[in-house]
């Protein structure tokens, strides 16, 4: 009976150990059951995601691509796609050579999740961001029939199986693939025992997949609240005052008086040297974008002046020789290369130009806005080490002003990068087609001077054959306008009316007769030192030549003020006495020899006078005692000479004179003109 029992006793407790055994390994094989499907899980979905996204770009997007929709904006649709695309691939590729690894798959899987965490993270966050965008795009071409018919046409056309009747079918795969990641990685390490040596790895794994998300929701607020800032608005003056109200005018001010005080040091300024670097470069880069283009633009407009004058099409009336040569080379430039150069110059260097400053809008304007926000930062910041705390729209504030300085601080280096770039390229492109246009215009040069009588003779005497033509042509020139003058007579000195009597008699006393000369013409001053005169007028000249020493402008006196006028329209005022107002007496002995008028050459005439004497005199009306040194007295009936009708302030009240040697003030009330008694020399017309 002993035996027995210990029989029996023996059989229950090895029937206890098996279930023990048995509830042991099951869970055990349970879990391990359940982390091999969600490794299969993750593999397979991965690869029917790349699948899907392979329809999308090479079988869908494709396909609309040759349609051409004008209307159809496919990179908004699908963004940067490609990229998502590309790392998928890798992905997937690496994803799938770890199956075959039963002990390190789990490990192989959690290092391959943190070597494409960077790569994943930059591609996902720009698709994420203009997700919102693309769905807008989508319901605006439902909106449209024949959009809308084109895109379910495509559908049908390369993804049947799908049943797919919306392009955000598609579009949606990348943004939830990425969210997805962690949630895949979480179900393998729940089925993972905590004491498995790839448990901390998963976890890291994890870890960095939502990360991975929360900085793509990160980027994709501060891109929301850059693109609330970062657009020039067109507002008219009446949309600006309707915006006014009380905290928009509160908001201003505040603004206003925290800078002043940072300007006069009065309160501290936030300092951020990395911003303000990447500030400091952005705005170089934005103002040599603005020079360039002004420049091209003023080039182009030379260009286009250059290119108005016609010169092959002028009739030479020369059958052969050089001119024909140069007929051909002025057309080819003309009609071949410039206007060539000038449209490769506008489509390869001024467009991409104006590109590239429509780009610089955004960053700018959001760099405005961040100064802004910062003072509103720097306010609430101040009010809320004071009182502990913030009320929600501050809070709001401060939050803006972070999203906006991170976003800057993030995307200002590779703006700058690619702006540099661009500008680069634009810069190549200018210089490339400067040495093609040169190359092109010598080898054209090259060509038409091969077929002239001199194309190859030595440059030495080239050069002596052109110079001593031109002394020729010179001679025949001089000889002509001799001929010219001797047959063409003189112009008539032109009448003087009563109110130029009074100025001749000063500008004589001034600078003697043979300084006079008279207008031919009229005279309208287009620089600061020119004078505008009427035909007619008398004129003292001071200088035969101007600062320059051009000797076809001459300086002279105008009666008071004092300026240039082109020498060709001056002649020698010359009147003879006896003769009637306004007509010369023609002397027989220059009948020959005229005075030269219609040419200008390289020497001035000189006026050929003998006398001047005047037919009016300026005498002492009333007698006048001197009180000071710069007054001078006279006599009654005391001739004197008219120095300046005016004081030194231009008051007429005061005239300067000269009388018996002596130079004075008198007042000009005190001073008659009367006729003289026996005019000689000169008579003036009355």
């Amino acid at each position: 009976m002993a035996s027995t029992h210990g029989a029996e006793s023996d059989d229950e407790d090895t029937t206890e150990t098996e279930e023990a055994v048995y509830e042991e390994v099951v869970p055990c094989d349970k879990m391990e059951l359940n982390q091999r499907l969600s490794v299969e899980e993750l593999i397979t979905t991965e690869a029917s995601y790349v699948h899907n996204i392979q329809f999308c770009v090479l079988d869908i997007r494709a396909h609309l691509q040759k349609k051409q929709l004008p209307d159809l904006d496919l990179e908004g649709l699908f963004s940067n796609i490609d990229d998502i695309l590309h790392v998928s691939r890798r992905f997937l590729k690496d994803l799938e050579a770890m199956a075959t690894q039963e002990h390190e798959q789990l490990l192989c899987i959690s290092t391959l999740f943190q070597e494409f965490k960077d790569e994943m993270e930059t591609v996902y966050k720009i698709y994420c961001a203009s997700y919102d965008h693309a769905l807008l795009l989508v319901e605006s071409y439902h909106k449209d029939p024949r959009l809308q018919e084109e895109i379910l046409e495509t559908l049908k056309a390369t993804v049947p199986h799908t049943g797919a009747s919306d392009l955000s079918f598609f579009l949606v795969m990348p943004v939830q693939r990425v969210t997805k990641y962690p949630l895949l990685l979480g179900k393998i390490l729940e089925n993972t025992p905590t004491s498995a040596s790839t448990y901390p790895a998963l976890q890291a794994a994890v870890r960095a997949m939502v990360q991975v998300n929360a900085n793509i929701n990160e980027y994709k607020r501060r891109r929301e609240v850059a693109t609330k800032y970062n657009k020039a608005e067109q507002l008219t003056l009446r949309e600006r005052l309707a915006r006014l109200n009380t905290h928009s005018i509160a908001k201003k001010t505040t603004r206003l008086s925290r800078l002043l005080m940072q300007e006069a040091g009065i309160v501290a300024k936030t300092e951020d040297r990395e911003y303000d670097d990447l500030e400091e470069k952005f705005q170089c880069v934005a103002s040599s974008v603005a020079v360039l283009k002004e420049n091209v633009a003023s080039y182009l407009g030379h260009l286009e002046a250059f290119l108005l004058p016609t010169p092959h099409k002028r009739d030479l009336q020369l059958d052969e020789g050089p001119a024909q040569q140069y007929q051909r080379f002025a057309e080819y430039l003309h009609c071949t290369a410039f206007p060539e150069f000038k449209r490769r110059l506008d489509s390869l260097v001024y467009q991409p130009l104006c590109s590239l400053s429509d780009m610089l809008v955004g960053p700018q304007q959001l760099v405005k806005k961040r100064l802004d926000k910062l003072l509103d930062y720097e306010e609430i910041q101040e009010r809320k080490s004071e009182m502990g705390s913030v009320t929600y729209d501050e809070e709001a504030a401060m939050n803006t002003y972070l999203a906006i300085n991170s976003l800057l601080v993030a995307e200002l280096p590779r703006f700058n990068q690619v702006a540099l770039e661009l500008l680069e390229q634009i810069l190549c492109s200018f210089s490339t087609l400067q040495l093609d246009l040169a190359a092109k215009v010598l080898h054209q040069a090259e060509k038409e001077l091969e077929q002239m009588p001199h194309g190859h003779m030595p440059l030495p005497n080239f050069r002596k054959m052109v110079e001593d033509s031109l002394e020729q042509s010179g001679t025949q020139l001089r000889t002509f306008c001799q001929t010219f003058e001797t047959v063409t007579p003189s112009p008539v000195t032109q009448p003087l009316n009563p109110a130029e009597e009074q100025k001749v008699l000063s500008l004589v006393s001034k600078h003697g007769p043979d300084k006079l000369y008279q207008v031919t013409s009229n005279i309208s001053g287009s620089k600061d030192l020119d004078l505008t005169l009427h035909k007619g007028q008398i004129v003292a000249l001071l200088q035969s030549v101007d600062t320059k020493g051009n000797t076809n402008r001459w300086l002279v006196d105008a009666g008071g003020p004092r300026g240039f006028v082109p020498a060709g329209k001056l002649q020698p005022y010359c009147p003879v006495q006896g003769q009637q107002p306004g007509v010369q007496a023609q002397d027989p002995e220059s009948s020959t020899e005229r005075r030269r008028h219609s040419c200008a050459l390289p020497e001035a005439p000189r006026p050929q006078v003998a006398s001047f004497t005047p037919a009016f005199q300026v005498v002492a009306g009333f007698s006048f005692k001197a009180r000071s040194p710069q007054e001078v007295s006279l006599q009654e009936g005391q001739p004197v000479v008219v120095l300046e009708p005016h004081d030194k302030k231009g008051s007429k009240e005061w005239s300067l004179v000269e009388v018996n040697g002596q130079r004075g003030y008198v007042p000009s009330s005190y001073l008659v003109t009367v006729p003289m008694q026996q005019p000689m020399g000169w008579s003036l017309p009355v």
